[in-house]
């Protein structure tokens, strides 16, 4: 009689024991399982990133700018590649597929990107000409024309032109994530400020400038020319192909004489050996210039754009 009263004293305070144990663990269960889920979230929220497809460097540097850390940027055209002659495969455009945004500059200078856009078969793709607005320079030589197109493609390479992507580029991310909204606009008018702060800097010097000319490896700097009123000559075209003949290289010793031109600017992406047999031949210099079409030397735009804008106000004062 003794141990079954013992037993039941025991079961007695044993159960709620176990009750209140399997409470507990029940909580910490739950809490764990909460507490997972929050950082679950929290994962999913940074890793959240508008996935963006753009051409080549300078496209990239624009979506940097107004995207910051809510995109993830893959880029079609490798650096060291030139973009005027890239035909792009298959494997270079299966991003396209996924993303979410396709980034490029117009004017011509992707003829290949509409037929990419079409194969890509992506419904949800925000596609953005970039150059969308702007006011395009003709070309005039007929054969340009009909291997590229009507229009001088390289309005990045200008202050005003970079405006104008940035503007379009945000319009575009805002579209495809409108949460961000106000992050893509804060972002992008503070790029265009440094970029109007660069330009008024640069207008006030060149308005005194006696000397307007300046000679290129290739005709790239069109638009820069018009933001400041000035005037370039090249040594190549346009689209960075062939040599200059004699008689247009004749030309350009008699141009740079008459115009008392220091300077022959090279890039990256053209040789520059004729550009330096022209400097030889008028006892110039060589300094290089960027067209941004590529990286190089690991500057951002605006400290390439500062670069060539100092260094063809040096030129024009010599």
């Amino acid at each position: 009689m003794l141990k079954k009263t013992v037993a039941l004293l025991l079961s007695l305070f044993i159960i709620p024991a176990f009750s209140a144990c399997g409470s507990t663990n029940n909580k910490i269960a739950a809490s764990s399982t909460a507490g997972s889920s929050t950082a679950g979230q929290v994962s999913t929220a940074l890793s959240k990133k508008v996935k963006v497809s753009v051409t080549f460097n300078a496209m990239k540097e624009f979506t940097e700018a107004v995207g910051k850390e809510k995109v993830e940027i893959s880029t079609i055209i490798p650096d060291g590649t030139e973009p005027h002659d890239f035909e792009p495969k298959a494997k270079d455009l299966t991003g396209l597929s996924s993303a979410q945004v396709f980034v490029y500059s117009g004017f011509g200078m992707e003829s290949w990107a509409d037929k990419a856009i079409e194969a890509a078969d992506n419904k949800n793709l925000v596609a953005v000409e970039a150059s969308k607005g702007a006011t395009p320079i003709q070309n005039t030589d007929t054969d340009e024309i009909k291997e590229h197109g009507q229009y001088d493609p390289h309005i990045w390479i200008s202050l005003k032109g970079a405006e104008t992507e940035a503007k379009n580029i945000r319009d575009g991310l805002v579209k495809a994530d409108p949460s961000s909204a106000d992050y893509f606009k804060q972002n992008c008018d503070s790029f265009i400020s440094q970029l109007e702060s660069l330009y008024s800097e640069y207008n006030t010097k060149f308005h005194d400038a006696k000397n307007r000319s300046f000679v290129t490896g290739h005709a790239a700097f069109a638009y820069l020319c018009r933001d400041f009123g000035l005037k370039q000559n090249s040594v190549e075209d346009v689209f960075a192909e062939g040599e200059p003949s004699a008689q247009k290289l004749a030309g350009l010793v008699d141009y740079c004489k008459k115009n008392n031109v220091k300077t022959i600017f090279v890039e990256d992406m053209v040789s520059p050996a004729v550009s330096q047999t022209l400097a030889n031949q008028i006892g110039a210099k060589v300094e290089q210039i960027y067209t941004i079409e590529s990286g190089e030397d690991h500057k951002t735009y605006l400290e390439r754009m500062k670069s060539n804008l100092n260094e063809i106000y040096d030129s024009l004062s010599r």
